[in-house]
């Protein structure tokens, strides 16, 4: 797969992309039972929670939210993942992106949407409900407030309940980024403490 169209290096300058902090040892009888339960439902304790588990129950509480935002709302799974990519990409949230890349392009997102992401008001290759929702994103990552008409372009094609899933999605993975890049937090992390 390609680098995406976004660098952090002007961001981070001379500054080492290491974590903040160290990783949380996974092997406390307390963070065992939640482990358990992330390798069940991620398939491996991935870099963000291993940083979470320093606060087992706020561990706890943002796998319970996150997995009902990827996995049990009826928003169609490309446009979520649409959306995650360019909160992402706003944020200059790499590890963010490098976890969903993959997901986008697996659940219908094309390799030239993400090439034209960052670029995506002059792009043709994005339906009319994407531009709507990707507009939505931008409005909500850059200026938190929603003008009605940004939230009615959305909500039209989808309804109640999906439009109040969007909205949680992009609020949701821009609390995911923030953290992530608080604390520097990366996929090439050493986490062997």
């Amino acid at each position: 797969m390609r680098r995406l169209a976004f660098n952090v290096t002007p961001f981070y300058g001379s500054i080492p992309a290491v974590a903040r902090l160290p990783y949380a040892d996974i092997d406390t009888p307390e963070a065992r039972p939640l482990v358990e339960r992330i390798v069940a439902e991620r398939g491996s304790v991935l870099h963000l929670y291993q940083m979470l588990l320093h606060s087992p129950p706020l561990a706890q509480g943002w796998l319970s939210y996150l997995t009902a935002v990827r996995q049990k709302s009826a928003l169609p799974a490309g446009l979520r993942e649409l959306v995650i990519m360019r909160v992402a990409m706003l944020n200059r949230a790499p590890y963010e992106a490098e976890q969903h890349a993959p997901i986008a392009l697996s659940e219908g997102v094309t390799q030239a949407q993400l090439d034209e992401l960052a670029d995506w008001a002059a792009s043709a290759r994005f339906s009319a409900l994407e531009r709507a929702a990707l507009q939505l994103t931008d409005v909500m990552t850059r200026d938190v407030q929603v003008p009605p008409t940004v939230l009615a372009e959305v909500h039209a094609p989808l309804g109640d309940r999906q439009t109040v899933e969007l909205v949680a999605t992009v609020a949701a993975y821009n609390m995911v980024s923030r953290f992530l890049e608080a604390l520097h937090i990366h996929s090439d992390d050493d986490r062997s403490g």
